[in-house]
């Protein structure tokens, strides 16, 4: 499908506050996720283009540059995307949502990719290499197939008869793309970096757009309401074409843009849906759409309450493209059985048991609790537990005071971050207090703050990562380096 400026949203700029990105020890990480998500201006107009001999030089360009704002605006990203000729022809499948973005991508991309297509999946942030974020064929791009994608942007850019700023979401966006198109892929699948009717993403018009979930978060962008959230949202949906909504209680404003526009909504519990085996041997579902009803499905390989709606959603998306990109119902027990993406209440192998989970608020952190209490006992929880300033703190923590015992709470590498003295006033407000059985202690990196809770753990305890991309981040490249 030819890429053009997306029908029926309207670009506009929506400036925000300064943010200033100082030098970290960590680049992994601070590049893992500039702010929560990484749309701050990175590249600057220069009579002739930038040029890297490295990945890495690359990415710490885009980091290092003077940022000068947040820049949601559609309108410079599609004149270097016209500039690059960018088009596909396979069908795209654009993710948007609150939560559950990464977990649909990755059932959609495990499914197709067992089913032999070849698929290209674009995701964001990663945890610890950028690679994370451009998949082909179920594996991550290396640094020699992306790093001629970047200078083609950059050139593209710098073509231009007034060549424009692009900020580092938006430059590696167009770079993943562009990959992406260079090869003779079966189908795509984009990830919404932030809302979606003025992302990067949405650039391209989608063959079947799904937005996950629906709830309040990056409200100084999106809006304080889940009205205003869900028409952000809404904008990745396109005329005469599949959109699926897999939140029980979809805004009005999402069905109203769908009508508006024209777009073929699937609605959860109307259009598709799923039914669980009762007890708890959590054995076996069926997923029931509007013309294919799937039976006898093993649980997806992904942990947690939230996974059944999350893949009844990505099937949906299946059903709807089912005469272009065709799947069996072998190809789809193969990839829910195989379907990885660490972070989501991924649970390590071990003793005490460590779990890690990207939960920032509180409608993730609802999901959380639930999780956790399914586990079955376990004397004590330890949290490790880090956030950026700007989220429902208060809120994520209602949610999960109940879960958890000792409480390590850390700074992280970045200015947007809470500091760990304003988590542990949070949590002393919420009633945390300090006695044999509960304690707030704060530390100076989530890596300090792990190996204190593995210290103090016992075997039968259990440990706790959550609260940020950086949280587990943080803790995911301290363990990867005690393993060398």
């Amino acid at each position: 499908m030819a890429a053009q400026a997306p029908r029926a949203n309207p670009p506009r700029v929506v400036r925000g506050v300064f943010v200033w990105f100082g030098r970290f020890a960590s680049f992994t990480i601070l590049r893992a996720l500039a702010g929560e998500h990484d749309h701050f201006m990175a590249t600057s107009s220069t009579p002739s283009p930038f040029t890297f001999p490295t990945l890495d030089a690359w990415l710490t360009h885009l980091e290092s540059a003077h940022p000068v704002g947040i820049d949601m605006g559609l309108t410079r990203i599609s004149q270097v995307r016209d500039a690059l000729g960018l088009t596909f022809k396979c069908p795209v499948i654009t993710v948007g949502g609150t939560n559950g973005k990464g977990s649909t991508c990755a059932i959609i991309e495990t499914i197709l990719v067992r089913a032999g297509y070849r698929v290209g999946c674009h995701t964001s942030p990663h945890l610890l290499d950028f690679n994370e974020r451009a998949r082909l064929n179920g594996a991550d791009a290396t640094n020699d197939e992306l790093l001629e994608h970047f200078e083609a942007v950059e050139q593209a850019r710098m073509s231009l008869a007034d060549p424009v700023s692009l900020t580092y979401f938006e430059f590696t966006t167009l770079a993943i793309m562009r990959l992406f198109a260079s090869r003779d892929l079966d189908a795509v699948i984009l990830e919404v970096g932030l809302g979606g009717r003025l992302d990067a993403v949405n650039i391209i018009d989608t063959d079947c757009a799904i937005v996950t979930s629906i709830d309040i978060d990056h409200t100084e962008y999106l809006g304080d309401t889940r009205e205003k959230i869900g028409f952000e949202k809404a904008g990745i949906f396109r005329p005469n074409t599949p959109a699926i909504c897999g939140d029980p209680s979809p805004p009005q404003s999402l069905i109203d843009h769908a009508k508006a526009i024209g777009a073929d909504l699937w609605l959860v519990g109307r259009d598709f849906r799923y039914e669980a085996q009762g007890g708890n041997e959590r054995q076996q579902w069926s997923y029931i759409g509007r013309t294919q009803r799937r039976s006898a499905l093993a649980y997806p390989a992904l942990r947690g309450a939230n996974q059944l709606i999350n893949t009844s959603a990505a099937l949906a998306a299946l059903e709807a493209l089912r005469d272009r990109i065709p799947v069996s119902a072998q190809d789809i027990r193969l990839g829910l059985a195989n379907v990885e993406l660490p972070g989501r209440f991924q649970v390590v192998p071990g003793k005490p048991q460590v779990i890690l989970d990207v939960a920032h608020n509180p409608h993730a952190a609802a999901v959380l609790a639930q999780n956790l209490g399914n586990m079955g006992f376990f004397p004590y929880t330890y949290a490790v537990f880090g956030a950026m300033g700007d989220k429902d703190i208060a809120g994520v923590v209602e949610h999960l005071k109940g879960e958890i015992d000792h409480w390590n709470v850390t700074a992280l590498p970045t200015p947007r971050a809470a500091s760990s003295a304003m988590l542990e006033s949070v949590l002393r407000h919420a009633g945390v207090n300090d006695s044999s059985d509960s304690s707030v202690t704060q530390f100076n990196n989530p890596a300090d703050a792990f190996q204190d809770a593995l210290k103090r753990a016992s075997e039968n305890d259990r440990i706790l990562v959550f609260g940020s991309f950086h949280t587990v981040a943080g803790v995911m490249a301290y363990r990867k380096s005690q393993r060398h």
